[in-house]
């Protein structure tokens, strides 16, 4: 989870590793189209200014993540042409819920987190087939798509490092067993709305309409709104 703390003159740590992603996916698509060796030095500095923003956006994190690795792993990263345009990666989330208005979360056990289940979007796959087999990988249980209910900036929401975008589903049981994935999840569970774990992943944003679609309300996609400005505001 990201710190919400601010740092500086009132940025806050979210602001800080938004801008350092935005000027890193700049930098990296630069250089994947880029064949002037003066253009290609020029992106590799502002992938070191991202980088160090980067690591003072997570003071933490800094003894086991210097400025220089990010530098090369984003390096790592670049490709040629289209192939190297830097766009966010999808992420597929189901909202599960059973006959008691419960919904399904998992704790993962890299961040100890709680979230819905959710996983990449793997290529060969639709949308709702990616949710069907994250949720019954991931917690034993098997579930019918629904409907699809939010598209979700994941670096707003503040629980990831990686700027993607998550499609959430609603989604109901149709059978399996609860059990958590041995790599993947530390914990599993059925929750009411008022008896969420914590911590858990930017609830803030995405709880009010997960549980009223839950409760068979007629709900409007929920989409992150374009900010006033949209670059200065978290």
């Amino acid at each position: 989870m990201l710190a919400s703390g601010c740092v500086g003159d009132g940025a806050s740590s979210r602001d800080l590793l938004r801008w350092s992603e935005a000027l890193a996916g700049i930098a990296r698509t630069g250089l994947g189209f880029t064949k002037s060796l003066y253009e290609r030095e020029r992106f590799e500095e502002v992938l070191r200014v991202a980088a160090d923003i980067r690591v003072a956006a997570e003071p933490s994190a800094a003894a086991s993540e210097d400025a220089d690795g990010i530098v090369e792993e984003w390096l790592g990263q670049v490709g040629d042409g289209v192939a190297g345009y830097v766009t966010p990666k999808i992420a597929v989330g189901a909202a599960v819920g059973n006959d008691k208005g419960e919904i399904l979360l998992i704790r993962r056990a890299d961040s100890g987190v709680w979230l819905y289940p959710t996983g990449w979007a793997d290529v060969g796959y639709s949308a709702a087939e990616i949710v069907v087999k994250e949720v019954a990988e991931e917690t034993g249980i098997e579930v019918e798509p629904l409907r699809l209910i939010a598209v979700l900036d994941g670096l707003r929401l503040g629980f990831t490092r990686v700027p993607l975008y998550s499609l959430v589903f609603q989604c109901r049981p149709v059978g399996g067993e609860l059990r958590a994935h041995p790599l993947e999840c530390s914990d599993v569970g059925w929750f009411a709305e008022d008896a969420l774990p914590s911590p858990l992943a930017g609830a803030e944003r995405w709880r009010s309409q997960v549980f009223a679609a839950l409760r068979g309300e007629s709900v409007e996609i929920l989409f992150d709104r374009p900010r006033e400005p949209m670059w200065r505001e978290g």
